[in-house]
């Protein structure tokens, strides 16, 4: 049965061999792939423009007997879908109607042939000569035609294809020279509805010509927000003048899942699954994209609508998906893609905070520097930017402010890292003033009374206590917010939290979570490490500075603000808090950025290589405190200083995210 789960349709674009002007031998590859479609339960087949009969018969396209074998090669293959084969398949054809020849893609499903759509622009220059044997769609008055024993078939440029039980999902079909043209026929399909975009093609190799192909399906998915179906005739068309390699390519919103190898000489059938619930979500959340349809983008004709049940299976929910689901999607692959975006980042943070450092002038700047991951990305980000002002970075003044929880390393490499970054340094241990500050509040932490204690007295009491009793709110915000007291009070204060913690609330209100400009913002934790390598390997390679910075990227993630008995093992650790931050970050991607129920979340997460680390249980559990946190923390983000968005998520109340603080989870959760 054909595969549709939480919005995702297996689709394939199939390349057959071709035995030019032989319908038979063409229908009994195109019958071969089908069968592996059908295995596969492929929901949506596209073959190449004029594969029964292949598309470089020339003026063979104007002899009767080639014509009447496309035609039964055609009733063949209706017969094979009305038994074998349960998706849609798409498949190109000449057609004679009323004394005009046409190139057309042909719609089967389960033995009916649901429509005939003909070619709309014809190339007739270079190699390309299509206007010696075809007419162009407008041309074709005709609305319907005769087929066999099949009725009246509806035939035009006009038509689009419903799956009736598949949520969202409307066909258009374009053929080749059609995406090519300044408004292709699929560009007008997206705006009346289309959402999968086939097109059927056999555009000719020359060298340079698949990069842009490639960049044309990508870019065409993005402007229609919608997914593109390319599929293309491959090496066995005849080679008398011009190659054809079999590029088939599947795009989705801009973004290209996945393509063929070219030049198989073998038949290929590419497979993916494209994202429905993504798509059109997408569209709602663009209202400028609906208004294409009634401002000045209209259609010369309106579309005549062409339903179907696709019958889809449920039952095949648990297979593995052919799409790739990237478990990191905030951090790119490796290599040159990684070094581009690491790059595009700190080129965004720096620029962002340069514009404000020129605003404000020459005034004193603070950061509290912890020997962590986030105050070491602010702090290199800070420094480019003074840099890049032509300013002294000793106008920057790094606070090493120790509490009850720090650890000698963490203190240790902080003075490292400002002295190697040739920043200021002050360093003040906060334990003396919380315990004043505590002491007013008539504070007792974890039960230990402060009367007549001193910080010694104290910080001894507290390697005592229990690890399973180092839970103390006020103890932690106390120090949080002295810290945030010492730099407001001595300049300009560069933030250092970033877009996870602010997702889960993990930051104290008034404490960290306030700056006066936190270039940090729009950075998940995932791609913090990455960032500090990369600036490391491309600002500091062969200095100490280098090797520093790598060590600082590797250490546990923690705030530091609970006491230790001084073993490793004990350090505070944030991910046991509040979960793993590639899981949470893997759920804060796809939940804002496509709204995402958190029934897809969960099944994504399951298709993602989460499953070799995380058990389901772990991650309905992590996806719990997700939500939970998500929800209850909005009051954090409401307030959030200036920041500049870094990629397509942002939490900015005066940007992309503008939620009430009083919402409630439940339905999520439920």
């Amino acid at each position: 049965m054909p595969f549709y789960h939480h919005g995702l349709l297996r689709v394939a674009v199939a390349t057959p061999r071709v035995a030019v002007a032989d319908p038979n031998a063409n229908m009994a590859q195109i019958i071969e792939l089908l069968r592996e479609a059908q295995t596969a339960s492929v929901a949506v087949t596209v073959f190449p423009e004029l594969c029964i009969t292949g598309y470089t018969c020339g003026d063979l396209f104007g002899n009767a007997t080639l014509l009447n074998a496309a035609q039964d090669a055609l009733n063949e293959l209706l017969a094979f879908t009305g038994t074998q084969y349960q998706g849609v398949a798409i498949v190109g054809l000449p057609w004679a109607v009323d004394g005009a020849l046409y190139n057309v893609a042909a719609v089967l499903h389960r033995g009916k042939l649901l429509g005939v759509v003909p070619k709309s622009y014809l190339p007739n220059y270079k190699e390309f000569y299509e206007h010696r044997w075809f007419g162009t769609a407008s041309k074709a008055h005709t609305l319907e035609i005769p087929f066999k024993n099949e009725g009246s078939i509806p035939f035009g440029p006009d038509l689009l294809f419903r799956i009736a039980d598949v949520p969202g999902c409307v066909l258009g079909v374009e053929i080749c020279e059609d995406l090519w043209m300044p408004v292709p026929p699929s560009s007008l399909q997206a705006v009346h509805g289309a959402t999968v975009l086939c097109n059927l093609s056999a555009s000719t190799e020359i060298v340079g010509k698949m990069t842009y192909r490639k960049n044309l399906v990508t870019q065409q998915s993005g402007r229609c927000l919608a997914a593109y179906l390319y599929a293309a005739s491959g090496v066995t068309e005849s080679t008398t003048d011009v190659i054809f390699s079999g590029h088939g390519l599947v795009a989705e919103n801009g973004s290209l899942l996945t393509e063929s190898t070219r030049f198989e000489r073998n038949n290929t059938l590419t497979i993916t699954e494209i994202d429905l619930d993504r798509i059109n979500g997408d569209r709602q959340r663009q209202p400028s994209f609906s208004d294409a349809a009634h401002y000045g983008f209209t259609s010369p004709h309106q579309y005549r609508i062409v339903e179907l049940q696709l019958k889809q299976s449920q039952q095949a929910a648990s297979a593995k998906l052919y799409r790739r689901i990237d478990p990191h999607p905030f951090v790119p692959g490796s290599g040159p893609d990684r070094d581009e975006r690491c790059a595009e980042v700190f080129h965004l943070q720096t620029a962002g905070l340069a514009k404000r450092l020129e605003t404000v002038g020459n005034v004193p700047l603070t950061l509290g520097v912890s020997g962590g991951l986030d105050s070491t990305l602010a702090l290199l980000v800070a420094c480019q930017t003074l840099d890049l002002l032509q300013r002294d970075r000793t106008q920057l003044t790094g606070f090493i402010m120790p509490g009850f929880g720090s650890t000698d390393k963490t203190k240790t490499l902080a003075h490292q890292l400002i002295e190697q970054m040739g920043v200021k340094v002050r360093e003040t241990d906060i334990r003396s003033l919380c315990l004043e500050q505590m002491k007013q509040l008539g504070h007792a932490p974890f039960g230990i009374q402060l009367d007549g204690l001193d910080v010694a007295a104290l910080t001894e009491k507290l390697k005592a206590v229990p690890r399973e009793k180092r839970h103390d709110l006020v103890f932690e915000n106390v120090q949080a917010r002295m810290r945030t007291s010492m730099l407001m009070n001595a300049g300009f204060v560069i933030g250092t939290g970033d877009l996870s913690e602010l997702a889960l609330g993990w930051c104290t209100y008034n404490g960290d979570q306030i700056s006066m400009y936190n270039p940090n913002v729009g950075v998940p934790k995932t791609l913090v490490r990455y960032l500090i390598r990369w600036v490391a390997g491309h600002h500091y390679a062969g200095k100490p500075l280098e090797k520093l910075l790598h060590e600082i990227a590797d250490q546990v993630i923690s705030p530091e603000l609970l006491p230790t008995s001084g073993k490793a093992d004990e350090v505070q650790s944030t991910e046991a808090s509040v979960g793993p931050y590639e899981l949470q970050d893997f759920y804060l991607y796809h939940f804002l950025r496509f709204g995402f129920t958190p029934a897809k979340l969960l099944y994504l997460s399951s298709q993602a290589v989460f499953d070799m680390n995380y058990s389901e249980a772990e991650r309905q559990q992590w996806l719990r405190v997700f939500l939970k946190r998500f929800f209850a923390n909005q009051f954090k983000r409401s307030c959030l200083p200036d920041g500049p968005k870094i990629g397509s998520v942002s939490l900015s109340p005066r940007g992309d995210w503008r939620m009430p603080s009083d919402a409630s989870a439940v339905a999520w959760l439920e």
